[in-house]
């Protein structure tokens, strides 16, 4: 079966040489194949685990994204900083988080981070970004939807807002999340009235400005490429979605977490997004059995996830009403289309979710069922309980704000008609999110600068993967580190080591386990007793990758017993 694989993507490798000769022999510049440089559209979703689109094995409706997979490629080694701001921050400048000050969320007040640079939480200004860079190749650059990389206090200064980290234009919202009815926008540098319109909706609106920001140059004008970077509130908490979509999935999720987990696993191995051998993760320690949950918990719970599948599916609607505008006005074929997840599914529900507010909602299962009506609609926000994420992160361990893959790994497309030797193939390299910047510019014929008016830039850490778009053995990264809050992992090519971290305990405390990540990507055989050698060489590892980029030990802020259990951590190391 591999054999045959493998001699099906030779043909199609040597059918695009035949078709596009200069490609293959290393001459032909990307930037000017259809002879002006190519549109670049970055999709963001937010909260969108490795396994929620159907491409990659959901039972959730996603045939716009499904569509784009299979005229590009699906990514299986696409690694996240496992939380929305460290993601971004990366994602914008081919740096680690570490070494932009962005490794957790941005500050609220000034100065109350300064001992720990790495969480400092203000990107500094020598750090190019894309939109930046892509500026000296001549695009006008939009940024629509979420940013959540400028701190509290610079609401007045507005130093890390969108124009003044290089885009032209931006409409959206600046925090984390909004609600999706009546979001807070902010128009280029200032805020606008929540929209009043009957049947408003975020996700149609961004898509709408995504349409105008095309239609706002021609096609033929090659002096006024484009790049438009749409961060899209869904499928983060609020989930709210109009009542039909949610209606489609009214049934779906009675089978629970389980099942579906089981049957999202069966399906991957078919598509070949995990290896046919490798096992699906155990429930995660302090996640409930849904045979365990009572009738009236089935009911409401189920009900949580159909509203997230509907979100997504209508996200997804929306998504294609975008393409189909590129397709219609000549633009699709010169057009490279980048679409990822910015960390794995969201774990912040706990037991029971948020009904009223998204975090620490007390709200009781019973009061939730009496108005399950409005779930999803204007009165409610939303967020599912924690073991949907458990699904959504199938078939990994763990979900968001962990070092394990289920916090780590998430989906990611790559469409671009002509450059594509295989279309719908799968790339199982080690891609980081720190990779895609590079890529786009080596895409465009551009760069970051290592010197902008005298002050020189921090060094990028990303290495651009374009060649994996016409090879699929194309060379990639070896090695990427990780930590948040404490917890640490570090990838080397079939290997990975995890430490998780007592709460408020010295590093040396760390439980560090050794897997397999080319069979086992689940996590799911520890075998550090087994090669103690290579753990080790992995911990050495760590540390120099983690000294080169600023998440050294000594750097890494303390964090409480109490943020330690609101993100799930005291189920694993036992506090």
């Amino acid at each position: 079966m591999e054999a045959r694989k493998t001699i099906q993507v030779l043909v199609a490798i040597a059918a695009t040489c035949m078709a596009l000769p200069a490609i293959c022999q290393g001459t032909a510049d990307p930037a000017v194949s259809h002879g002006r440089k190519p549109d670049i559209l970055l999709i963001v979703l937010d909260d969108v685990g490795y396994s929620d689109l159907g491409s990659y094995g959901s039972e959730i409706s996603t045939p716009a994204l499904d569509q784009l997979a299979a005229q590009g490629l699906r990514y299986t080694r696409f690694e996240t900083k496992a939380m929305c701001s460290p993601t971004r921050a990366s994602l914008l400048t081919g740096r680690n988080s570490h070494t932009l000050g962005m490794a957790d969320l941005p500050a609220e007040v000034p100065a109350a981070r300064n001992d720990y640079p790495a969480i400092r939480g203000e990107m500094p200004a020598n750090a190019e970004t894309l939109a930046q860079a892509l500026h000296e190749q001549g695009y006008i650059s939009w940024s629509l939807g979420k940013w959540h990389l400028s701190p509290a206090y610079d609401a007045t200064a507005k130093t890390s807002w969108p124009l003044q980290r290089g885009f032209d234009h931006f409409y959206g919202f600046i925090k984390g999340w909004t609600d999706q009815f009546r979001p807070q926008l902010v128009r280029d540098n200032q805020p606008i009235p929540p929209p009043s319109s009957p049947g408003y909706h975020l996700t149609e609106d961004l898509v709408d400005k995504a349409i105008a920001a095309f239609d706002s140059t021609s096609p033929a004008d090659v002096t006024k490429p484009l790049f438009v970077y749409l961060a899209l509130g869904a499928a983060h908490a609020p989930l709210q979605v109009p009542a039909s979509y949610i209606e489609r999935y009214s049934s779906v999720y009675q089978q629970g977490w389980d099942a579906l987990r089981a049957a999202r696993f069966a399906r991957m191995k078919r598509m070949g997004i995990v290896p046919r051998k490798a096992e699906l993760s155990p429930r995660n320690r302090g996640d409930k059995a849904w045979a365990d949950l009572s009738d009236l918990e089935k009911r409401v719970f189920s009900r949580f996830m159909a509203t997230y599948a509907g979100f997504l599916t209508h996200a997804d609607e929306h998504i294609a009403r975008l393409v189909q505008h590129l397709k219609d006005t000549g633009r699709y074929e010169n057009t490279l289309i980048i679409v990822l997840s910015d960390n794995g599914a969201a774990s912040e529900g706990g037991p029971n979710g948020g009904f009223f507010t998204p975090y620490s909602d007390p709200t009781p299962v019973a009061k939730m069922d009496a108005r399950l009506a409005e779930l999803g609609g204007p009165t409610t926000q939303p967020l599912y309980q924690r073991p949907w994420a458990m699904l959504g992160s199938t078939p990994f361990r763990r979900y968001k704000l962990w070092p394990f893959e289920g916090g780590t790994r998430t989906p990611l497309i790559t469409a671009w008609s002509g450059h594509i030797a295989d279309p719908g193939g799968l790339r199982a390299q080690l891609v980081d999110v720190i990779d895609i910047a590079p890529t786009i510019l080596e895409a465009v014929g551009g760069a970051f600068r290592t010197t902008i008016n005298g002050q020189v830039q921090i060094t990028v850490a990303g290495r651009s993967v374009l060649a994996t778009l016409r090879n699929p053995h194309a060379n990639t990264r070896r090695a990427q580190y990780f930590e948040m809050r404490g917890n640490l992992a570090i990838i080397d090519d079939k290997w990975k080591a995890v430490a998780m971290h007592p709460c408020g305990a010295d590093h040396a405390a760390d439980r560090w386990e050794l897997f397999r990540a080319d069979t086992d990507p689940a996590e799911t055989r520890d075998l550090s007793a087994a090669f103690p050698g290579q753990l080790l060489r992995m911990q050495r590892l760590w540390e120099q990758e983690a000294t080169r980029y600023g998440a050294a030990t000594p750097g890494i802020a303390p964090y409480s017993p109490d943020m330690c259990r609101y993100t799930g951590y005291a189920d694993e190391v036992g506090d």
